[in-house]
């Protein structure tokens, strides 16, 4: 018996999140990133953002303890607690993550695994391209070359959506149809408000506003106010100082959390997965003044790329231990012998798939 939302992970996928993992923190490394370890409890905290849906228990002296739930909030704890004197400051972080209640959409599991950075002490169009551009890194490396980052910019919509000064509740409703790309919800709504003018059109415009750097140019005809205009100029700032091909798609009727995201906000997908593989952006002012990440996804990505899981056999299968060792030293991987019965050995690799039998001093191929 498993508890539900966990899983085994056998072979060849353990080995494979491992060597994703692997492969991720050599390049947020390279890139400057430091390692931190986060730990998996932690004090309960009802301003948490996931504070509903983490696990709780009581300790022995009847402390509410959480389960950690997500590692933003637990890594700008870990600033506030050791500051660094220099600014900025580049963590990486990776790590199984719990929640009580999990969507229950695929590669969402109750206990799951990600991967991630943050940037932190700097606010800056240079520091957003860093982190698209690594993010772009991460994706290649991840074996997800395919993937697109959509880009969308939460400050935007909402600060179209402030001029149209309406009370709370009826902001949050049309944020939530902008959101949705939900035109005919987002037309009543308007129509509703009895907004007019140039407010009515730049809030209809919002859910369109998606492509290329064309919507860019589109989108400052909506402008509404010198926010706006900042926000924007920002975000061209941006796109100016990504690497050649690294095309992102623009979302500026992206709206999820711009409560929370400050500046940009991005997310990458493939053509094949509808769910996210990363999501990441700026939280200004949020959990710190000034701070920027993203996360991957581990059990999304090993979906992504399910039909290159294919196991991958040892090279070969060794009664000659000597030999297995010079092999190993050479890079390859072999298994030893369990007997010495030669012909036990050649169809148990001819099943597993290994290529050679490394047999008295040689390497002899396995015939098929």
């Amino acid at each position: 018996m498993i508890a539900e939302g966990t899983r085994y992970h056998l072979p060849p996928e353990a080995h494979l999140r491992q060597q994703l993992l692997e492969r991720l923190r050599d390049l947020f490394y390279a890139w400057g990133y430091e390692p931190i370890e986060l730990p998996a409890l932690e004090v309960h905290d009802l301003t948490h953002p996931l504070e509903r849906r983490a696990f709780k228990l009581v300790d022995r002296n009847g402390q509410v303890l959480m389960l950690r739930s997500e590692f933003t909030t637990a890594v700008a704890r870990l600033v506030r607690a050791y500051p660094e004197a220099v600014l900025p400051v580049r963590y990486q972080y990776a790590g199984p993550l719990w929640l009580r209640e999990a969507d229950a959409e695929l590669g969402r599991m109750r206990e799951h695994t990600q991967v991630g950075l943050e940037l932190i002490g700097v606010s800056s169009p240079e520091a957003d391209a860093e982190l698209l551009e690594l993010a772009w890194e991460a994706l290649k490396v991840a074996g997800v070359p395919e993937a697109r980052i959509e880009v969308g910019l939460p400050s935007f919509v909402r600060d179209i959506l402030e001029a149209a000064r309406l009370p709370e509740d009826a902001t949050e409703a049309l944020r939530r149809a902008v959101d949705r790309k939900n035109t005919p919800e987002l037309e009543a709504l308007v129509e509703a408000h009895r907004l007019r003018g140039r407010v009515r059109e730049a809030i209809l415009a919002l859910p369109d506003l998606y492509g290329g750097v064309e919507v860019l140019r589109e989108a400052r005809g909506y402008a509404l106010s010198e926010r706006a205009r900042i926000d924007l100029d920002w975000l061209e700032r941006v796109l100016e100082l990504l690497p050649e091909g690294l095309e992102v798609l623009l979302d500026l009727g992206k709206a999820r959390r711009y409560e929370y995201y400050t500046g940009i906000h991005f997310r990458a997908y493939t053509p094949d997965f509808g769910l996210p593989l990363m999501g990441g952006g700026r939280y200004d002012g949020g959990l710190l003044p000034f701070a920027a990440g993203f996360a991957l996804g581990l059990e999304r990505l090993m979906e992504a790329r399910r039909a290159q899981a294919a196991l991958e056999p040892p090279e070969a299968i060794a009664t000659d231990r000597a030999l297995a060792r010079r092999l190993r030293a050479e890079g390859k991987r072999v298994e030893l012998a369990w007997t010495a019965d030669l012909e036990a050995l050649r169809a148990y690799a001819r099943r597993r798939g290994i290529r050679y039998l490394a047999h008295e001093g040689r390497l002899v191929e396995v015939e098929p």
